[in-house]
C-alpha cells in the first residue's frame, strides 16, 4: 500500500492552536488566559487572597482549615470562569458567621464579610 492509498492527515505548526479530529472529536482550548472578572469580583478576589494570606499567621483549626479550604475553592473559581458562584459565596457567609471571633480579629475576614453583604 503506497502513501497516497493509506490516506492521512498533515499538521504543520500547531503553536498555541487547539483542533480536534474524528467523527466525535472535541475540543477546548485554555491557554493561561484568565477569565474576564468584573470589578465586584477583582475586589472579592484581592479580599480572599489577603485573608487566606492572614488565616496563615494565626493558629490553625479545624475551623480555620475548612475557611481557608473555602476560599481557596473561591479563588481558584474566580481565576478560572471569572466569578464567584452564588454556592461558594454561600459557602463562605456560612463560615465566616461561624467565625465571628475570627472575623472580629482579622480586618481582611470583615472585609470579606463585608463584600459578600454581610
Amino acid at each position: 500500500m503506497t502513501a497516497r492509498e493509506e490516506g492521512g492527515v498533515r499538521i504543520g505548526d500547531v503553536h498555541g492552536s487547539t483542533f480536534a479530529i474524528g467523527a466525535h472529536a472535541h475540543a477546548e482550548s485554555h491557554h493561561g488566559v484568565p477569565a474576564p472578572r468584573g470589578a465586584a469580583d477583582e475586589e472579592l478576589l484581592t479580599a480572599v487572597r489577603e485573608l487566606r494570606a492572614d488565616l496563615a499567621r494565626v493558629r490553625q483549626s479545624e475551623q480555620t482549615a475548612r475557611l481557608d479550604e473555602a476560599l481557596a475553592d473561591t479563588e481558584e473559581e474566580i481565576d478560572r470562569t471569572g466569578t464567584a458562584g452564588e454556592s461558594h459565596r454561600r459557602r463562605l457567609r456560612e463560615l465566616l458567621t461561624t467565625a465571628e471571633t475570627l472575623t472580629a480579629l482579622l480586618a481582611s475576614a470583615a472585609t470579606v464579610a463585608g463584600l459578600l453583604g454581610m
